[in-house]
């Protein structure tokens, strides 16, 4: 069943993404985008979270800004990197 148009699993995916999450460095990325996401007033969702992800990678200013951007993507799709 459906609340609001999300699947009702939308929380327990994103709590695994934080699970998966093996450096500091990146929980605190992901924490700060979903802040991001809440103060703004819209709804967390893999989308929203994904598009936050894409806009800071194409503002990376290193390869090393770039690869972490890209292996928290990566995890949102279920790709170890």
């Amino acid at each position: 069943m459906r609340q609001n148009g999300h699947a009702p699993d939308t929380t327990s995916d994103i709590a695994r993404y934080f699970n998966q999450a093996n450096l500091p460095s990146q929980q605190e990325t992901l924490g700060a985008i979903v802040v991001e996401i809440l103060r703004a007033g819209n709804t967390l969702s893999r989308k929203a979270i994904c598009g936050k992800l894409l806009r800071r990678l194409d503002q990376a200013t290193s390869t090393e800004e770039e690869n972490h951007y890209q292996e928290l993507i990566g995890m949102l799709f279920g790709r170890e990197g």
